[in-house]
């Protein structure tokens, strides 16, 4: 039986990707900052544990709480929505510090056990945005645009241990909470001269109708994590497919 590790599943494509997992009979170790073991199931293969993948003892104790694993998920990530010119940097600086720094930490952190044993796979999960870049998205996407390039040279890298690396992009998923995550994080609101650029792009948004759902993100991951064929880049949903 193998283990995966993924992070951020108090909710969305993280929560589901470890039911996923679950239903198919791998241990499965479920990371969130704030454990929450009632949104997943009672198992005897799964373990829910604390994880902050900006704290680098948070990701000690978690890595060598977890023991061997076969795959690492990188999925936890935080949104901003809003124009640069309304956007500190220190928000900035924390969505880089989440979604970028973090996945890079958590590769450092199971890489020596993946190279020891010649065998691993390490997925990350950024975003459709990459390939179709939105206005008042600029620091997010270049957040996930970094881990991107960073997978990409990574895969070079540990091709001589064996070690696989592989990109989800998933699409719009509305049944996540990015939207409300990154709504709070735009500081005073949208600066007066991007209001109407905002209120076209939510009225965009509000009449799309071709989205990703969480099962394309669960499959898509499934499939990076044990096709050896699959390509670097998958991607999940059909208005993400439809970019590639």
């Amino acid at each position: 039986m193998k283990t995966v590790l993924i992070t951020g599943c108090s909710s969305g494509f993280g929560l589901d990707a470890a039911q996923y997992f679950l239903d198919r009979d791998w241990k499965v170790i479920a990371t969130m900052r704030t454990p929450r073991e009632e949104v997943l199931p009672r198992s005897e293969h799964l373990r829910v544990l604390a994880l902050d993948v900006t704290d680098a003892d948070s990701i000690r104790q978690a890595v060598e709480a977890a023991g061997p694993i076969d795959v690492l998920v990188n999925n936890a990530g935080i949104g901003v929505l809003g124009a640069l010119e309304g956007t500190s940097m220190a928000t900035a600086r924390e969505i880089f510090e989440t979604n970028t720094l973090g996945s890079m930490a958590m590769v450092q952190a199971v890489l020596p056990q993946f190279r020891q044993r010649k065998a691993g796979v390490i997925v990350n999960v950024t975003s459709s945005v990459t390939l179709k870049p939105l206005p008042l998205l600029s620091i997010y996407t270049a957040s996930k645009a970094a881990v991107n390039a960073f997978t990409e040279s990574l895969a070079l890298e540990l091709q001589q241990f064996n070690v696989r690396v592989c990109l989800v992009l998933p699409g719009r998923a509305p049944d996540t909470r990015f939207g409300e995550n990154a709504q709070s994080r735009m500081q005073n609101g949208i600066p007066e001269a991007y209001v109407d650029l905002a209120q076209s792009v939510f009225k965009e948004w509000g009449q799309s109708t071709v989205v990703t759902r969480m099962q394309d993100v669960s499959e898509a991951v499934w499939r990076a994590a044990t096709d050896p064929s699959s390509p670097l880049r998958i991607a999940a949903g059909a208005d993400a497919v439809a970019l590639m």
